[in-house]
């Protein structure tokens, strides 16, 4: 009977469980890592490095953009001094909102506002049966049906997988049509060519509207740079499609530091704040006033082997360092989180993925990127730690919005309302508050041993496939209108019979 009631008990939690958080806002101070003259160091080192050494705009177009913007250029290296740059970035909105298509569902990004997003651009995924294979759009359809039934989860994602059944000429405009379908959430373009961050935004105005589109956010999308220094003719192509929209951009050097920076902590951050500026300063350029994120993903390079690396104090460093200085430059800011070069589903996955989530936290940043799933350092999305890592964002969620204060009066007088040597548990104050007091997970065992055994004696990896199925069984599409729904489907199949399956 007591086994029935906990599952009973577990049962109505699951069936109570909330389907939307919005953004998180932040009740914990932020943490600055360093003094304020050390942070002018490390912002003259950026601004010199930009000065003195150059960044190569390798486009054309881009190139000539910056020559009318007065910037000394050498072909295609561009040299910004530090007053231009900080007049360009000081256009960059200090907060912007990605508009849903579900009313109240709008996210915030920026100032003490977090908002969890999926992992991106895995090639493989750790399936329900524990195998490592090529990814499809099967699961890529499942990952957004996933993201979109995480309360924590605040955007459906962009590259959840990489559908490797579909060819890759194709590819961006199944993964689109996808995002916009399953989910009522806000979403990021294709960035791998001009065209196709063309037909993403169309397709992001067949369901919003083209003209909202123009000029409301409804994305934010991603451009790395090609660290050391150097943003090339995709990533530009990319920028410009969506800048002239006012579609938010993530500025964003994809770095392995020790390799393609110097081996020094600091110096990392010279170098990828110099890149992730250029990137924001050029987006103004574009289209002044349009939604720019600064930031970065980062591993570092284990020295003996080459392979990078999650979890570091390193990277916990690198985060804190660039929130403060994001916080300086009045930006949006982006970083990467549950991230691990595990290949299961151990403790080293959990290990590096709290560290480096746990870090990111206290650094503060706006936008985070790979909260869940992710393991072989973005090789490889798991459907059982995407439902271990949604509880623990969840967690995260909680453990963000810090202390409330107006729950001490009513302890209080729940402490009159005992006796000394006695407990609370029948008290009316607990009766009222033990749903939401203290966070009760879902996927972590906290039965005995003893019961944990008479249950089966299930690990974390195999719950956390069981909750996926059940997700995925339970999922509902948020329907598009009809009409909607046939003129999207009407656009990928036009675009897919007019394009080559070939990579030209």
């Amino acid at each position: 009977m007591a086994r029935r009631g906990r599952d009973a008990r577990r049962q109505a939690r699951e069936d109570r469980r909330v389907r939307w958080l919005p953004e998180l806002t932040r009740g914990l101070p932020f943490l600055d890592v360093v003094s304020d003259e050390e942070l002018d160091r490390v912002h003259d080192a950026s601004c010199r490095i930009l000065e003195e050494v150059g960044i190569d705009f390798r486009d054309d177009e881009s190139i000539a953009m910056w020559k009318a913007a007065g910037a000394k250029v050498d072909g295609y290296r561009v040299y910004i001094d530090r007053q231009q740059l900080m007049e360009l970035i000081s256009t960059a909105p200090e907060t912007y909102t990605m508009h849903s298509r579900t009313a109240g569902h709008d996210i915030t990004i920026g100032r003490n506002k977090t908002a969890f997003v999926p992992a991106y651009g895995a090639p493989f995924v750790l399936d329900m049966d524990n195998k490592r294979r090529n990814a499809t759009l099967e699961d890529f359809d499942n990952f957004a049906k996933i993201a979109q039934l995480e309360p924590s989860m605040h955007m459906a994602g962009g590259v959840l997988v990489e559908p490797m059944d579909i060819p890759v000429p194709h590819r961006h405009l199944e993964m689109t049509k996808s995002l916009l379908q399953l989910s009522d959430k806000p979403l990021m373009g294709s960035v791998t060519s001009r065209e196709r961050a063309e037909q993403s935004l169309h397709m992001m105005g067949i369901v919003h509207g083209q003209e909202f589109v123009r000029d409301n956010c409804v994305s934010t999308s991603l451009a790395n740079a090609n660290s050391p220094l150097v943003w090339d003719q995709t990533m530009l192509d990319a920028v410009k499609v969506y800048g002239a929209s006012n579609q938010a951009m993530l500025f964003s050097p994809f770095v392995l530091g020790g390799a393609s920076t110097p081996a020094s902590t600091v110096g990392a951050v010279a170098q990828l704040s110099a890149e992730a500026l250029a990137g924001v300063a050029f987006m103004q350029l574009v289209r002044p006033g349009s939604p720019s994120v600064y930031g970065q993903w980062t591993a570092t390079v284990a020295m003996n082997s080459g392979a990078p690396l999650a979890g570091t104090p390193e990277i916990d460093h690198i985060n804190m360092l660039m929130g403060q200085l994001a916080r300086r430059y009045k930006l949006p800011w982006r970083c990467s989180g549950g991230c691990s070069s595990s290949k299961l589903v151990d403790a080293q996955a959990g290990y590096e993925s709290a560290r480096n989530m746990y870090g990111v936290l206290m650094a503060g940043a706006n936008f985070v990127l790979s909260t869940t799933g992710y393991l072989e350092s973005a090789l490889c999305q798991s459907y059982a730690k995407a439902m271990l890592d949604g509880e623990q964002m969840r967690m995260m969620y909680k453990l963000g919005g810090g202390l409330q204060m107006d729950e001490l009066d009513p302890a209080m007088e729940a402490v009159r309302e005992i006796e000394p040597g006695d407990h609370y548990l029948g008290t009316d104050h607990t009766l009222a508050n033990f749903e939401s007091a203290f966070f009760m997970p879902e996927l972590m065992d906290g039965d005995s041993y003893e019961q944990w055994n008479a249950t089966g004696g299930v690990d974390a990896n195999s719950r956390g496939i069981a909750m996926a199925q059940k997700v995925l069984a339970e999922y509902e599409e948020p329907k598009l209108p009809d009409h909607t729904l046939a003129e999207l489907e009407d656009y990928v199949g036009r675009t897919r019979a007019e394009t080559s399956e070939f990579v030209s």
